[in-house]
């Protein structure tokens, strides 16, 4: 007897994957929303969550994976994931999804915009088929931010000094995006501080950043300097880009500073 069709909804704490799960809501109502978590989120992604399982009305299934970042991290000789190596995204988010599937017939469905040209994460399991209903439908950002502020969810309270959802020591953050862990949440920021290794007698140096390590970047001379230029170029995105919200201008001046693209599972 063949497996009746699972549909499930991956939610990344982010905004696009917050408004497909909106959208969604009424037009399958077998769907399965899940969230991959890692144990490194912050807390504004768990609140920002939790509010969006009150407007759906069922739960969303928190899927852990089954050894933790430290288990991992010594399997990989102590080398801190990177865009080279993103053995976090695999470990700690594909694996726990592929197995929360299993072998079942699934159709994933991903909240890529229209104006967007990528595709996210695609599984190599043949039982999981891939659907873009944002893609499909036309929706752009701007059809996003409407969904979310009809649905009263608004936008996650981290997008007030970050653009990505995903582990508070994520390797993509820029700089002004590490600056405001250091002043928003400093517990964290000296727990992603404690990870680091430098070793300078045999040159070696694991660090979140490849220009420098987070003691480096706290430095009060250092830190003016990061707050200094992103101002600026938030004053220079609000003149080129008259009419946009903040929120989009912050954005920008953030890829300014790098345009390096994260992981697609964790960024939606």
């Amino acid at each position: 007897m063949d497996k009746p069709m699972r549909h499930v909804l991956g939610l990344s704490g982010g905004k696009d994957s917050t408004a497909l799960a909106i959208y969604m809501r009424d037009k399958v109502a077998e769907i399965e929303y899940f969230f991959c978590d890692t144990g490194a989120e912050l807390r504004e992604t768990y609140e920002y969550l939790e509010r969006l399982q009150t407007f759906l009305g069922k739960p969303i299934k928190y899927l852990n994976p089954s050894r933790d970042f430290d288990h991992w991290l010594n399997m990989y000789g102590g080398y801190l994931p990177s865009s080279r190596m993103r053995w976090c995204t695999r470990m700690l988010k594909i694996k726990p999804f592929e197995e929360f599937v299993g072998e079942d017939p699934v159709i994933s469905y991903i909240g890529i915009r229209a104006d967007e040209d990528r595709d996210g994460y695609i599984s190599s399991k043949p039982n999981i088929k891939p659907m873009y209903p944002f893609k499909d439908a036309g929706i752009r950002e701007a059809d996003v931010y409407r969904i979310l502020d009809e649905a009263g969810i608004g936008l996650p309270k981290y997008y007030e000094w970050r653009t990505r959802s995903g582990c508070y020591f994520c390797f993509f953050q820029r700089k002004a995006e590490w600056a405001a862990l250091l002043e928003r949440h400093p517990d964290l920021y000296e727990k992603a501080k404690q990870y680091e290794k430098i070793d300078e007698e045999r040159g070696l140096r694991y660090t979140w950043n490849q220009s420098e390590s987070l003691d480096e970047l706290a430095d009060p001379k250092r830190l003016e300097e990061i707050k200094r230029k992103h101002e600026n170029a938030i004053a220079a995105g609000r003149k080129a880009m008259p009419g946009q919200n903040l929120f989009q201008i912050f954005g920008q001046a953030l890829n300014d500073e790098d345009d390096t693209e994260p992981c697609m599972i964790c960024n939606l």
